[in-house]
């Protein structure tokens, strides 16, 4: 962490693709805590649910943790999404074959600065 005031949170093993995660943290990156909360709130994607608990869990950092009050003012300085650990499933298909699905999971990691 560098001088200015920043807090972080981290939502690992998020169940969804990294690359459809990125789509929902290219919408926010750079806006200020409320404009990002009103984007989340009105984006119809699973990924804008987590990332809009996931800035609620940063600006809570922040009053908590480093007892800062005017959070309003802040902006989101760093959004990314990485991938996670892949969950490999098995489907039966037809004449003794199998299909594998590959449930992907995501690490997404959103950090909030003055």
């Amino acid at each position: 962490m560098t001088n200015r005031l920043e807090s972080r949170a981290i939502l690992r093993n998020a169940r969804t693709s990294a690359q459809k995660a990125r789509l929902v943290c290219d919408l926010v990156r750079g806006k200020t805590v409320e404009e990002a909360t009103y984007i989340l709130r009105h984006t119809p994607r699973k990924a804008a649910k987590m990332v809009g608990k996931l800035l609620a869990s940063a600006v809570a950092n922040a009053e908590n943790n480093q007892s800062l009050s005017d959070v309003g003012s802040f902006r989101i300085a760093t959004i990314f999404a990485d991938e996670g650990p892949t969950m490999k499933r098995i489907m039966p298909r037809a004449k003794g074959r199998a299909d594998h699905i590959r449930k992907r999971t995501a690490h997404i990691t959103l950090v909030i600065a003055k």
